[in-house]
Parts: C-alpha cells; sequence; structure tokens
C-alpha cells in the first residue's frame, strides 16, 4: 500500500474553484464560499462531495450520477457558527463527540455536541492505494483539551475512490487523557426527502424493530394532529416505509431501529430506493455502532429523510442517554473507530443491494 500526503493551509482557499490534485478520474479542488469558508471538491468520474475541511470536517454536499443526495434546507452557503444549528444546510456531519443528541433541560450542550461546527487543526489530503484500489482522501485533525476536563484527538477522514458513487465517512478517537471519557458518536447523514421513496432496512417494521420516538424534544411543537400521527405509527411503522405522506411529516417524526441484522461481512445495510429504481445507500459495523436512529421532517423550509443514522446512542441528550446506560466509556490512550460508507446505487446496483439485504435480514 503506498500513501502521499499534503497539507491543507487557509491560504490555499480563494474564491476561484482551481484544481491542487488529481489522479486518473479522481482530483481534488480548493475554493471558497463568499461567507470566508474553505470548501474542498473532491471528485471522481461519478460524481463529487465538498467538504469543509477547517470546520468540523463537515460534509456540505454530494452529488452522484447526476443526483443530488442532500436535503433540501435554507442555506444556500455554510455559515459561521458556533453549534450546527446555524449552519443545518450540510449533507452529513460527525455528531458528538462528549456529548449528542438533543438537549434537555437537564442537559447543559449544544444541539448534536462540540464537533460539528468544530476548528480543525489539522487538514490535508492522501493520495494511494490500498486492498480496495486506488482512492482520495481528505483527512483532519481536532484536539480538544479542556482544563479540569476531557482531552481527546479526532480524526475525520472522507474516502472517494473511481468507478463508484459510494465513499466513506470515517471517525477515529482517541482519549489522551488519564482519566475515562464518555463518547457519544453519531453518523449524521442528512440524506434527501424523496417523495414516494421506499425505506428498505434489516429489520422489521414492527413496533418491536421500528420504535416511534413518544418523548417531544423542546424544539417541537406538538398538534394534536402530530400526536396522533405518533400514536398511529407507534401501533404500525409499516405507515413509515414509503415516504408516500410528506406532509405528516411536519413536525418531525423519529424512530429507532432496532434488531438490525448483518451481512456476511459484518455490515448492515439500509436504503432509500427512488421511484426511478435507483437509491441512496448507507451501511455500517453495528457492533461500534449499535443504534440507528431515524429522522424525517417536510415543511416549506426542510426537507429530509435521514432514514439510518448509525450512532453508538440515541438521540435525547446526554442525560437521558446517561440513564440508558448508552454513554460509552473510552478508557485512556484508548481509540474508537467509525466508519459509513455511503452514497448512490444506480438502479441495477440497487436491486442488487436490496436482494442482499433481504437474504440477510
Amino acid at each position: 500500500m503506498t500513501t502521499t500526503s499534503i497539507t491543507l493551509r487557509e491560504r490555499f482557499f480563494t474564491e476561484d474553484r482551481r484544481e491542487i490534485l488529481r489522479s486518473g478520474v479522481l482530483s481534488a479542488q480548493v475554493f471558497r464560499y463568499e461567507s470566508g469558508i474553505a470548501g474542498l471538491w473532491l471528485e471522481n468520474d461519478r460524481g463529487h462531495v465538498v467538504i469543509l475541511p477547517f470546520m468540523g470536517q463537515m460534509i456540505w454536499d454530494a452529488v452522484f450520477d447526476g443526483v443530488d443526495l442532500s436535503m433540501a434546507d435554507m442555506f444556500a452557503e455554510p455559515r459561521h457558527a458556533a453549534d450546527i444549528a446555524g449552519t443545518y444546510g450540510c449533507f452529513a456531519f460527525h455528531s458528538g463527540l462528549l456529548r449528542n443528541g438533543c438537549p434537555s433541560p437537564l442537559d447543559d450542550h449544544p444541539l448534536h455536541g462540540e464537533m460539528p461546527c468544530a476548528p480543525m487543526q489539522e487538514a490535508g489530503l492522501e493520495i494511494g492505494e490500498d486492498a480496495e484500489g486506488p482512492y482520495l482522501a481528505a483527512t483532519g485533525l481536532r484536539e480538544y483539551v479542556m482544563g479540569f476536563g476531557a482531552h481527546y484527538r479526532a480524526r475525520p477522514r472522507v474516502v472517494l475512490r473511481p468507478g463508484t458513487a459510494l465513499f466513506d465517512m470515517e471517525m477515529a478517537v482517541e482519549n489522551c487523557s488519564f482519566a475515562p471519557m464518555d463518547l457519544m458518536y453519531m453518523s449524521h447523514v442528512n440524506f434527501a426527502f424523496v417523495e414516494g421513496g421506499r425505506i428498505v432496512q434489516p429489520a422489521s417494521f414492527s413496533p418491536a424493530d421500528t420504535v416511534v420516538r413518544s418523548v417531544v424534544p423542546g424544539h417541537v411543537h406538538a398538534t394534536p394532529d402530530y400526536l396522533a400521527f405518533i400514536d398511529e405509527l407507534a401501533k404500525d411503522p409499516s405507515g413509515s416505509a414509503v415516504l408516500d405522506r410528506p406532509e405528516r411529516y411536519d413536525p418531525e417524526q423519529v424512530f429507532y431501529v432496532r434488531n438490525v441484522k448483518r451481512g456476511a461481512n459484518g455490515l448492515t445495510r439500509s436504503l432509500l430506493v427512488r421511484p426511478e429504481g435507483d437509491a441512496l445507500s448507507i451501511a455500517w459495523d453495528p457492533i461500534a455502532q449499535p443504534h440507528a436512529v431515524r429522522w424525517i421532517l417536510y415543511n416549506g423550509d426542510q426537507k429530509v429523510a435521514a432514514f439510518a443514522l448509525p450512532s453508538t446512542c440515541e438521540p435525547e441528550g446526554y442525560t437521558a442517554e446517561k440513564k440508558k446506560g448508552h454513554v460509552r466509556q473510552l478508557a485512556s490512550g484508548e481509540i474508537a473507530r467509525f466508519s459509513v460508507r455511503l452514497g448512490h446505487l444506480d438502479a441495477r446496483e440497487a436491486a442488487s443491494a436490496e436482494s442482499a439485504i433481504e437474504a440477510f435480514a
């Protein structure tokens, strides 16, 4: 295996997008949004992703095979923000790491923790070849240090390969403190809402396997119709398998998909099959991320079908998740690694993937 690394500096990024690296169909381009935020465009022969290399290394945009994978939102471009709500227009972000989810009145952490918009100490590119073949990767380092508190190094990574519309979103977290560290992590992937889309999951749509969230968070205004829909879905979650009633997802609905099955490779996978026959896809290791959360929202400002959010916990905030036993402890010097493979499948690939899920589920 061979790898060449390039260090990225803020001064490399100007308003005009320009290529700084190419290897076959893989290329990297740098630019800067009007907001002043640096953007890194990684491209292959089937599409591209846009990463914010110095801002949490969130993935702002993803387009493959001509299909925009991202949620519809109010943000024309990323904005400088202290927390994710101030720039909630990205395709995917690293949610956590010390705290995660929607804070309850008993919590003092920001929505989805400190990592989504965190400034990065380092950002870079890797070009190389590994056991799967050639690849191009965006890399980064975020060192978090708090006096009388936690100390960790987070290393996010996005890996793109030729000939495929799937890519990897990775995170490695090292506890650099002498004390154990709380860890709550979610791969928060905001897929587009597909009207008429069909969710394929490696679990049943029974009330035992697809559990509707009954706790209404503070940011949701619960109407009688909304509460009635929760009751309807709680009794028969199969009504959420096809996204044919978008107006019913205002406000949002959240589900917990449990008892997911794994394929022979140890991974599990979920799809959102579009009416055209192609699909949005995400695969992950359910041992590393044992919880699968679903978040669906459709209104005049935001449209999203995050049909599978792999996580170490559920998104009810630190206090609730601690009480459930869902807050992981990372020992001193220990490294936790997470990886999801996500993107787009053409109609042929989607049919094959659905058959595989049906076989192991």
